[in-house]
């Protein structure tokens, strides 16, 4: 068995921007720069970034489904850019908020359809049906055809899919996004179960949720603009900010604050989000010592800018990414790949 469950070697992925987006046509877009990876066996291991980070991306070349422009990827040994007849049965891949799966045919009917498609014997497949009907929380729905259940139900019917065919890798991508509490918190608690059960089974898990990410995984790698920016343990991780204070605050206005205040005395990181339609900003401050909140309020209202809130937190997963790179991790890139390059 090989040294680990994934490895990537310089994977690099562009595009090129579709001629329809006239002011950019023909830019080439770096959606991965030289990512390298390696998760053990047995890890539950996260990507954490904003929305156009480069996760999705690298989740669709590790399951096969794209191809990088260069690099080299192995799952469990076998290569997973040439070797797709041995790779693809020993994986399986959930993306949140898509609802696969045949509308004519039941829930139950779908995920046996599932294992047949994996050539999974039914005498083998039939109690991993059943079980995975009621982890999701089926049992009623087991009989009603896909296309009659509601999205929430079509996206559960979606998660047991992944996990029917008892895959090697199991990759993750946003699987709770658009989950209500409940829903996304009995996901979890699957997650970790399936894994306790399954030990020499991998999970590589992609989130935007800083919770998420501390609850769930063993290592975290920060991913932004395509790039790793840091992999550790989640308390490694906030390790980096511990001594540090985190301040939120809401200030009246919505023009850029003055540039000076992200290295104002006592500032390690500054990040401001306008918020237009409430005529407001949203500021996340890493300070080095509780004694700089005071000077920095002082600052703020001297310029006569109002405060309307303000909250102090310790530091946690968004305030490691803020310090690794000066932006929030609910920021949302509006990048749009196009053609394949």
């Amino acid at each position: 068995m090989s040294e680990y469950s994934i490895e990537t070697i310089n994977i690099r992925r562009t595009f090129k921007i579709d001629r329809m987006a006239r002011k950019d046509a023909g830019r080439i877009l770096v959606a991965l720069d030289d990512v390298n990876l390696q998760v053990k066996p047995g890890e539950l291991f996260g990507l954490l970034g904003p929305n156009g980070a480069g996760k999705t991306t690298l989740i669709r070349i590790l399951s096969t489904l794209l191809s990088p422009t260069s690099g080299e990827a192995y799952l469990n040994g076998i290569d997973a850019i040439n070797d797709l007849k041995r790779v693809r049965p020993i994986i399986n891949t959930v993306s949140g908020g898509e609802t696969c799966g045949y509308g004519i045919l039941t829930a139950a009917e779908n995920l046996r359809l599932f294992t047949e498609l994996y050539g999974i014997p039914w005498k083998v497949a039939k109690p991993r049906v059943e079980k995975m009907i009621h982890v999701v929380g089926l049992d009623k729905f087991k009989g009603v055809k896909v296309n009659k259940l509601s999205t929430g139900m079509r996206q559960r019917v979606n998660f047991a899919r992944g996990f029917v065919t008892a895959p090697k890798v199991m990759f993750l991508d946003e699987p709770t996004v658009g989950m209500d509490v409940n829903a996304a918190r009995e996901i979890r608690d699957f997650i970790r179960n399936w894994q306790s059960e399954n030990p020499d089974c991998t999970i590589l898990l992609t989130t935007h949720y800083m919770a998420e990410a501390d609850e769930l995984c063993d290592r975290v790698a920060i991913v932004d603009k395509g790039t790793t920016q840091g992999c550790d343990t989640p308390a490694a991780l906030k390790k980096m900010v511990q001594k540090e204070t985190a301040l939120e605050l809401t200030i009246s206005g919505d023009e850029p604050v003055p540039e000076h205040w992200h290295s104002f005395t006592g500032i390690v990181k500054l990040v401001a989000t306008p918020n237009p339609s409430e005529k407001v900003t949203g500021i996340r401050a890493l300070l080095d010592s509780a004694d700089a909140s005071g000077r920095f309020i002082n600052e703020i209202t001297s310029t006569g800018r109002l405060l309307l809130d303000l909250r102090t937190s310790e530091p946690t997963l968004e305030d490691v990414f803020i310090k690794m790179t000066g932006r929030r991790l609910t920021e949302v890139s509006d990048s749009k790949p196009g053609s394949e390059e």
